[in-house]
């Protein structure tokens, strides 16, 4: 097992920073859609916060298609 990062060649590195990419898109939309589903069963208060946590994901969600994000885009 490598254990420098700069060890591994660019594709190498590009291909594990994509996936964890995914990985934290997948988890963060994930967290917004339990806890807008636990304010929606009452568990959690809801101030407004279950269609703002699904806009969250779905802004994450999209934000994670790009394969390339562009610096100072919007």
């Amino acid at each position: 097992m490598l254990r420098n990062w700069d060890l591994l060649s660019d594709e190498l590195q590009l291909a594990l920073s994509s996936a964890a990419l995914r990985q934290a898109v997948n988890t963060i939309a994930g967290q917004a859609e339990v806890l807008a589903g636990e304010m929606e069963a009452g568990t959690l208060a809801d101030l407004g916060g279950p269609d703002a946590l699904r806009l969250l994901a779905v802004v994450v969600r999209e934000a994670g298609r790009c394969d390339m994000l562009t610096a100072g885009t919007a």
